[in-house]
C-alpha cells in the first residue's frame, strides 16, 4: 500500500492542525483515524442551508466534525479553482458555463460547511493554481480529477460519519458532484477521456490513494 504523506506536507497552511486544536481532547493521531484524512466528504449546498444545525449546539462527534472540517478544506480548493478560472475569464464555450455553475455550488458547499461548522470552521489555505485556469486543455483536465477525487474520496469515507443528518446531507451532495464529474468528462469527450458512466458501480479510495491526489495538485501553499 502506499505510504501516507505527511500531514505537513498537504496542511502547509494550517488548516487541518487547526481542526485538531479546535477539537479538544482529539489528538492528531485521533484525527488521522476519525477524519480519515481524504475524506473529501461534499457537505452542503444551497438547497440544504439549514438542514445540518450548527455543530456548537447539534451534539455532533468530533469525528464528524474533524470530517466536516476536513471537507471544508477541500471545498475551499475546489470553490477557489472555480472562482479563479471564471474570474481570468479564459475559458469558452461549454467549459465556461460549467465553470461558473460549478462555481457557485463550491460557493454553496464552502458557505454551507462554514455556516454549519461557526467558530469550529478551519481557515481557508492559499492556494496557487498556476495556468490550470486559464489554459483550457488544462482547466478541464484538473476539473476531472477534483470531481473524480471528490466522489470517490467520500465513497470511501461515508462509513466514518456518525451523525445523521450530517450523512443525510452529504449523500444529498454526492449526486451533485457526480454529477460535476460527468459533465467534464462529457465535455472532454472521447478518445483518452474515460466515459462520463463507465461502469455500473464505483468503489471508494483509500485515504493514501486521496492523500496522494490532493498533495500531488501542489495548489496548496504557504
Amino acid at each position: 500500500m502506499t505510504e501516507l504523506p505527511a500531514l505537513e506536507a498537504l496542511d502547509v497552511d494550517g488548516a487541518i492542525g487547526e481542526a485538531v486544536e479546535n477539537t479538544e481532547g482529539t489528538t492528531r493521531g485521533d484525527f488521522l483515524r476519525r477524519a480519515g484524512l481524504g475524506a473529501g466528504t461534499i457537505v452542503g449546498g444551497s438547497a440544504l442551508l439549514g438542514a445540518l444545525p450548527a455543530v456548537a449546539s447539534a451534539g455532533i462527534s468530533k469525528g464528524d466534525i474533524a470530517i466536516l472540517n476536513y471537507a471544508l478544506t477541500l471545498e475551499y480548493l475546489e470553490s477557489a479553482f472555480y472562482a479563479e478560472a471564471v474570474s481570468k475569464g479564459k475559458l469558452s464555450g461549454e467549459t465556461a458555463k460549467f465553470a461558473r455553475v460549478v462555481a457557485a455550488h463550491e460557493r454553496a458547499h464552502v458557505a454551507f460547511l462554514k455556516g454549519s461548522l461557526g467558530r469550529k470552521a478551519v481557515a481557508k489555505p492559499r492556494f496557487d493554481f498556476r495556468d490550470t485556469t486559464t489554459d483550457q486543455a488544462k482547466f478541464q483536465a484538473t476539473a476531472r480529477t477534483l470531481e473524480d477525487t471528490g466522489v470517490a474520496a467520500y465513497l470511501g469515507q461515508v462509513g466514518n460519519i456518525r451523525n445523521k443528518a450530517v450523512l443525510k446531507a452529504a449523500g444529498s451532495v454526492l449526486p451533485v458532484e457526480a454529477r460535476h464529474a460527468a459533465w467534464i468528462r462529457d465535455i472532454i469527450g472521447s478518445g483518452d477521456s474515460p466515459s462520463p458512466a463507465p461502469a455500473a458501480f464505483q468503489g471508494g479510495r483509500t485515504k493514501a490513494q486521496i492523500l496522494a491526489a490532493v498533495k500531488a495538485t501542489g495548489f496548496i501553499v504557504k
